[in-house]
C-alpha cells in the first residue's frame, strides 16, 4: 500500500537539513548554492495498464413479450425485482380465451356425436355388403363419411389444445432468472404480440463488459503479449479487472474475448469483451465502467512524478551535470503507474532533481544523494 506522507517527510527532512547547514555557514547576504534532493535513475521492470471504456450487459438480455392480446390484469413484480424462472409476471384477462376454449369443447363433442353416428352406420352396412344385399359402394360412402367425422374430431381437439394454449399464455411467466428491468404497462393497458415488450429480464449471474481498441491500441496490443496469433495473444492475457463508475475497483477479476476479427466501419476499432462473475449481483446491465489491462513492459529508466515538469505541452527533468549543473531535459512517457513513469530520454545512472521545478539552465545546486529505493518503499510501484 502506498504510503505519500513517508516520501513527502523524507523530502522535508532533506530540505530542511540543508537550510539549516546553510544558515550555520552564512553570515552574509551573499547567495547561496541552493540544496536540492536528487535521485539517480535506474532501469526497472515496469507493470503499465491500458484502461478503455465498456458497457455492461447480462450474458442474456430477453424482452418480455405476450403472445396473446388482451387487457393486462395483474402485475405481479415490481421493476428491479429479482424472479426465478417461471415466476408470474404479468395476468392478461383470459376471458375471451375462457370462451373460445368453450366453445371449441362443444364443437368437439359435436364432432365426436357425429364421428359415432358415422360409425354406427358404417357398421351397420357392413353385413348387409357381405351377404350382397346392398352394393359395396353404399359401404364405402359410409366409411368416407366416418373418416371425415373422425377428422372434424382431430380438427375440434385442436382448437380445443389451442385455446387451452391462449389460455395459459394470459400468465406471462419469467423465461429465465434474472431482474426485472423497467415495466412499460400499467394494469389496464392493451398489450400484444405486435407491440412493445412488457419489461426484459437480465441473467446477470455472469455480466460481459464490452469495450473497443483503437487501430493505435491493437497493433500496440500486438506487440506486447506473446502468441503466434491473436487468439493465442488473447488466451495469454492475464486476468483483466474492472473500474466502476465511481472510481472503484471491482473485486472479482474478469477474462478478455474477442467479439469480432474485424475493425468496425468508421470508428477504426476492434470490439472486444470481459467476462467477470458477479454471484454477489453487484453489476447491473445498462451499467458503465472500464477494463483495465495489465501488460509488463520491459526494464527501462523508471522516474518519479515529482522529478518532471512541463513546458509547452513537453515533459522535461532537471537533469545534474558533472559539475552539478541543472539542465532542462526532454523525456517521452512511454507508461504511467502511480506516482512513477517509464520514459525515454534519460539513461541509467543519470541523476534528476527531485519536487523542483523553478530553476534555470546552468543553475548550479548543492545535491543531496535521495535513495530511489526508500521512495519506492514508502510508494511501491
Amino acid at each position: 500500500m502506498r504510503n505519500p506522507l513517508s516520501a513527502g517527510a523524507l523530502i522535508s527532512g532533506l530540505i530542511v537539513f540543508a537550510g539549516c547547514q546553510s544558515k550555520a555557514g552564512n553570515d552574509s547576504y551573499a547567495p547561496q548554492t541552493p540544496s536540492l534532493p536528487v535521485v539517480t535513475i535506474a532501469s526497472r521492470p515496469f507493470m503499465a495498464y491500458r484502461e478503455y471504456s465498456a458497457s455492461l450487459e447480462g450474458v442474456s438480455d430477453i424482452e418480455v413479450r405476450p403472445q396473446v392480446t388482451g387487457y393486462v390484469e395483474k402485475i405481479y413484480v415490481d421493476e428491479g425485482a429479482f424472479v426465478k424462472k417461471g415466476q408470474a409476471l404479468f395476468k392478461i384477462n383470459d376471458r375471451p380465451y375462457r370462451e373460445a376454449l368453450n366453445n371449441a369443447s362443444a364443437s368437439l363433442a359435436v364432432a365426436k356425436a357425429n364421428q359415432a353416428t358415422a360409425k354406427i352406420d358404417m357398421e351397420k352396412l357392413e353385413p348387409l355388403v357381405q351377404n350382397q344385399v346392398i352394393s359395396p359402394i353404399q359401404l364405402q360412402t359410409a366409411k368416407a363419411a366416418y373418416d371425415a367425422s373422425t377428422a372434424y374430431v382431430d380438427q375440434a381437439k385442436a382448437m380445443v389444445a389451442n385455446a387451452q394454449i391462449n389460455i395459459g399464455y394470459s400468465l406471462i411467466t419469467a423465461p429465465m432468472d434474472g431482474y426485472v428491468g423497467r415495466i412499460h404497462i400499467k394494469i389496464g393497458s392493451l398489450v400484444g404480440q405486435s407491440m412493445d415488450p412488457l419489461t426484459n429480464i437480465s441473467e446477470v449471474k455472469d455480466i460481459r463488459a464490452y469495450f473497443s481498441v483503437s487501430e493505435t491500441a491493437f497493433l500496440r496490443f500486438r506487440d506486447e503479449y506473446p502468441g503466434k496469433d491473436i487468439n493465442e495473444k488473447i488466451k495469454n492475457l492475464p486476468p483483466v479487472e474492472l473500474i466502476l463508475s465511481d472510481n472503484t475497483v471491482y473485486p472479482e477479476k474478469g477474462k478478455v474475448e474477442l467479439v469480432s476479427g474485424q475493425f468496425t466501419t468508421g470508428a477504426g476499432a476492434i470490439p472486444f469483451r470481459a467476462s467477470f462473475p458477479n454471484t454477489k449481483g453487484i453489476l447491473r446491465s445498462g451499467s458503465t465502467g472500464r477494463v483495465r489491462i495489465s501488460v509488463n513492459l520491459p526494464e527501462g529508466p523508471v522516474i518519479p512524478q515529482e522529478a518532471t515538469y512541463e513546458l509547452q505541452d513537453k515533459t522535461f527533468v532537471f537533469q545534474l551535470s558533472d559539475s552539478n549543473t541543472v539542465v532542462g531535459t526532454p523525456v517521452t512517457i512511454k507508461a504511467t503507474q502511480g506516482n512513477y513513469y517509464l520514459v525515454d530520454g534519460l539513461k541509467p545512472g543519470a541523476r534528476v532533481v527531485y519536487g523542483v521545478e523553478r530553476l534555470n539552465d546552468g543553475e548550479k545546486i548543492q545535491p543531496i544523494p535521495m535513495s530511489m529505493d526508500s521512495l519506492l518503499k514508502a510508494r511501491p510501484l
